[in-house]
């Protein structure tokens, strides 16, 4: 960290892209992209600000989610809620929604939700943070696994994986301004 710029690492989890691929971002192979950093803040801390959807426009790195259709929206396994999303240029700029149901959720270390839209017509992306302790604090996870997603083949290809990996490092440094203080 000599730079005085947090230490991200992207991990290519399942993935088998080339070095033209992982150089340009112009696609993934695999289902799932991986961003972590370790944020100065113990694990049941970050757990309560991903675990409550009415404050997850607070900390999105994409500045894709305009808000919850709650304004605390307490998670636990099995939980759905609600996101109005800003429109952006993949959606000719016109925002949406989105219905989003936890699926894996163990507090203070994992939490999970799979995402959809229109009605279950489109979606099925998965958003998972993992939680570790870390030397200085909590190593945090952040993946993008589209392994279930209805569009696979239409967002593992171009620019949207490095775009969601940028996001992804904006949501860990979001959430590190917000807890370190």
């Amino acid at each position: 960290m000599a730079s005085g710029r947090p230490a991200h690492r992207l991990i290519e989890v399942d993935d088998l892209r080339t070095a033209a691929q992982r150089r340009y971002g112009v696609g993934m192979d695999g289902n799932t992209v991986s961003v972590e950093r370790v944020i100065k803040a113990p694990p049941d801390t970050i757990f309560a600000l991903l675990a409550d959807a009415g404050k997850h426009a607070s900390f999105d790195g994409s500045d894709s989610v305009n808000h919850a259709t709650q304004s605390s929206v307490p998670l636990s396994k099995g939980s759905t809620f609600g996101m109005a999303m800003r429109g952006r240029k993949e959606t000719l700029f016109i925002p949406y929604r989105t219905n989003n149901t936890v699926i894996e959720y163990e507090p203070d270390r994992r939490i999970a939700w799979q995402t959809y839209g229109m009605g279950g017509l489109v979606g099925g992306r998965i958003w998972r943070y993992e939680l570790s302790p870390a030397e200085g604090g909590t190593l945090v996870r952040e993946t993008w696994d589209v392994s279930e997603d209805k569009q696979k083949p239409l967002i593992t290809r171009g620019s949207v994986p490095q775009q969601t990996a940028d996001g992804m490092r904006a949501t860990l440094d979001r959430i590190a301004t917000l807890l370190e203080g």
